[in-house]
């Protein structure tokens, strides 16, 4: 009963609050104490007892109330730090602010005459008086300031939220001012060694205070997105600035947490339903902290990591760059773990949990399933976006491909499920970064042994092969909205391409069937910059052909058999009456969503479906275009990248040979309208967009200006070596088995009868305010819809993104 009491107790502090007509006096102590003192109500009860119309209600109609109680909430928090709560009346208050506060702050959050409130001071509430004399220094701090401050102390309060080192006395309790929070690091790991025991009632507290903290920085999503603003959010600018004495424990307890976490446990079947892991429910807003804080403007940590793998920049001046480093302590960390130690706990960290969905066992749902992989795939790529050293680690050996199993099975998985485009985005531009490195091309090359049951074709082969056969699945059957992401698939496949010792003839025919597919007439007249994709596909053979020949006989079988598509290409007509006659053939399909050569889908799959009606998602920014987010560089002769200059002219290559159409590739200007603004017009994409090219139409003079640059020049050279010699052992063998011509393949050679090889071009993934602000949205859009218990932003005035119901 005495919990239905303090329910009631509790609500009835509220009712007098929102029916109080007054203002009441912040000295009034028995009249605010009832919030925080006498109760005990959880986070839940909390958010019921507390409706939003009365927060509202009280925020117009008696805004120094709501200023008050704000106020003094915080005052409550500062105090317990200040004094290290050592009673559990006293935690039990903390715990009572902060759910009050993670309660009301969105509230402030939605008004824009509120939103500057907790950065001004309190005028005429005195709290020197309250606090200990020597921190008169603190009496002009604004609130924002005293509320971040005071949740970092008690992150590291012995006994509330951290191991105690002392025998527990009320004498002998700490000072939390004088302890050194570097020694009550959460976990180890990363710059700590000892693992303090697990103690579920700390990871409970260390929850809520992180629910609040997160709670305090989402202020971001009550603004309209715009990548013109400066993006510095005040909360997390200053909580992660050299004010906060815990920014380094801190930042290094929420990555050891994350990293060390292991949700199968001891590997005992079904424990996840035996015990409650509150490990984990920490681990999701330690993760959601993480991604948040590391907020940073592309130019300072990243753009020194770049031009340091390119070698542009001189030594020194990176030198100076890492010395002094970023303004936010958390991206300054971050860019600087270098230990390999430390490296491979991280990688080895986000691996094994990336992984948990795919673990394979004899008993169904008897292990845990983690639901926080969006959050995972985003740290990720700030780790290989603001660590160098960190990104080569990844890439030395073929751990990569633990990273990369994961990334893909996600991708295949939610290829048909509009509600989670934004994670087939972030594993693309994973994807994307990793491949402007050589050594992930080389990595592909390890054969794919695991059978980690994925509703694509059985086949044997590499990782290579894996990866072409899923981006194919997502080219021919995914969402409408991911047609964006064409170039993006392909521009990945151009950049490993160079490097692929031997592809399967699964893989061979998949590539053969999207030129097939891209190539036919009514496809490339339809829309302004189709046409780069045949161009992207033709770099990818020509790269083969070129550098890789000798393992790849089964794609130089496939062009051969399918050598008609670049026949026809050649003669692609451009007279006025063939285009029009083309276009009055365009399928309403969109692209052939059948291939013949599929075959079964491996045993145990499950197809990719559409998401289920009435499901949640939030609303994304429009992606830029490929030549926005990516550098083109050359590989040059050792294997160094020399960057190409922007500035060159496309038609500069058109009678350099093989690459003449790599630099018309991406030449456009009309993709920037290709997906505009909002996501919620389906209609535009790729394949069924006529908003982008409504005044546009396919002429002579526009076909004649790509079609001469079609970088054909190697292929025929082939089919006119090769074709003769094989259908000249077909006859004389009588051979209809094509496992013999594979072999005469095999061991055929080009040597001197090819153009010149090209210069291999790798176009490197490149940050710039778009993407930040795709990022932004697509970040807080996962946070704001992963924390449903409690709601904290439900029915709150979101500006940043908006919540559709599919």
């Amino acid at each position: 009963m005495g919990n239905a009491d303090t329910k009631l107790h509790f609500r009835k502090a509220v009712i007098q609050l929102t029916t109080k007509t007054q203002p009441v006096e912040a000295t009034d102590d028995v009249f605010w104490d009832q919030f925080w003192v006498d109760s005990s109500v959880t986070v839940q009860d909390v958010f019921a007892l507390v409706p939003a119309a009365e927060i509202r209600a009280v925020r117009e109609e008696s805004p120094s109330n709501l200023a008050t109680l704000c106020y003094k909430a915080v005052e409550r928090l500062v105090q317990a730090a200040d004094t290290g709560c050592p009673s559990e009346k006293e935690q039990q208050i903390v715990l009572n602010c902060t759910r009050l506060l993670t309660r009301i702050l969105p509230y402030i959050f939605e008004d824009a005459d509120w939103r500057g409130f907790f950065w001004s001071t309190v005028p005429g509430a005195g709290r020197a008086g309250r606090l200990d004399e020597d921190d008169n220094d603190d009496e002009a701090r604004p609130l924002a300031e005293s509320l971040l401050l005071a949740i970092a102390d008690l992150l590291f309060c012995p006994d509330f939220t951290a191991q105690s080192h002392k025998k527990s006395s009320p004498d002998t309790a700490e000072d939390i001012r004088s302890i050194d929070s570097c020694e009550y690091i959460w976990e180890a790991g990363v710059g700590f060694a000892q693992s303090p025991p697990l103690n579920y009632i700390h990871d409970l507290n260390r929850t809520e205070l992180l629910k609040l903290l997160l709670t305090c920085f989402s202020e971001a999503m009550y603004l309209p997105p715009s990548s013109e603003r400066k993006n510095t959010n005040p909360w997390v600018s200053f909580f992660c600035s050299t004010e906060n004495r815990h920014a380094l424990p801190l930042f290094t307890s929420l990555l050891n947490v994350v990293c060390a976490y292991d949700p199968v446990g001891y590997g005992i079947p079904y424990n996840h339903l035996l015990f409650s892991d509150y490990r984990e429910q920490l681990v999701e807003q330690a993760v959601q902290i993480l991604i948040v804080t590391l907020e940073h403007e592309a130019g300072s940590a990243a753009s020194a990591a770049l031009q340091a793998l390119d070698g542009s920049a001189s030594a020194s001046a990176v030198e100076e760059q890492e010395t002094s480093g970023p303004d936010n302590l958390f991206v300054n960390y971050l860019s600087r773990i270098h230990r390999e130690e430390d490296l491979s706990f991280i990688l080895k960290g986000l691996a094994r949990l990336l992984n948990n969905p795919l673990v394979q066992t004899y008993l169904p749902r008897s292990t845990k399933k983690i639901q926080f992989h969006q959050e995972l795939l985003i740290l990720f790529w700030k780790f290989c976006d603001f660590n160098k050293k960190f990104l080569f680690f990844v890439l030395k050996s073929s751990d990569v491909l633990d990273m990369l199993v994961p990334i893909l099975f996600t991708l295949n998985d939610a290829r048909a499920d509009q509600s989670r485009v934004g994670l087939v985005h972030i594993g693309v531009f994973i994807l994307l970064l990793l491949s402007g490195e050589r050594n992930f091309g080389v990595r592909l090359n390890k054969p794919y042994t695991l059978r980690v049951p994925m509703d694509i074709p059985v086949f044997t082969g590499t990782h290579a092969d894996l990866l072409i056969v899923i981006f194919h699945k997502i080219i021919t059957s995914g969402h409408q909205r991911l047609h964006p992401l064409f170039d993006c698939l392909l521009t990945i496949i151009v950049n490993i391409s160079p490097y692929l010792k031997s592809l399967s003839m699964v893989a061979a025919n998949k590539l053969l069937h999207l030129l097939e597919a891209f190539s036919t007439p009514w496809f490339l007249f339809s829309l302004p910059q189709n046409h780069h994709l045949v161009f992207f596909l033709l770099e990818v053979f020509n790269n083969i052909i070129q550098y890789q020949f000798d393992g790849n006989c089964n794609l130089v079988y496939a062009i051969i058999r399918k050598r008609n598509i670049f026949h026809q290409l050649a003669n692609l007509p451009s007279d006025t009456a063939s285009i029009q006659k083309a276009l009055q053939k365009k399928k309403k399909s969109g692209i052939s969503r059948t291939n013949s050569t599929d075959a079964e889908s491996m045993e145990g799959s499950r197809p990719a479906v559409p998401a289920e009606p009435g499901t949640l998602k939030a609303s994304l920014e429009a992606t830029p275009g490929i030549d926005k987010i990516t550098e083109k560089s050359q590989v040059g002769e050792d294997g160094t990248m020399i960057a190409v200059p922007h500035s060159d002219p496309p038609q500069s290559t058109a009678a350099s040979g093989p690459a003449a159409g790599a630099s018309d590739t991406e030449s456009n200007s009309e993709r920037d309208h290709e997906v505009d603004g909002t996501e919620s017009e389906a209609a535009r994409s790729r394949l069924s967009s006529v908003s982008s090219s409504a005044a546009w139409s396919a002429n002579p003079d526009w076909v004649l200006s790509w079609k001469t640059k079609l970088p054909l020049q190697t292929i025929m050279r082939l089919l006119q070596v090769l074709v003769p010699q094989v259908e000249k052992i077909c006859i004389d063998k009588g051979l209809t088995d094509e496992s013999e011509i594979l072999k005469f393949l095999q061991h055929g050679t080009l040597v001197g009868l090819l153009p010149v090889p090209h210069p291999i071009l790798i176009r490197k993934y490149q940050a710039n305010a778009g993407t930040a602000m795709w990022f932004r949205t697509y970040m807080w859009g996962v946070i704001y819809l992963r924390n449903v218990d409690p709601p904290v932003w439900y029915d709150t005035d979101i500006r940043l993104f908006e919540i559709q119901r599919i």
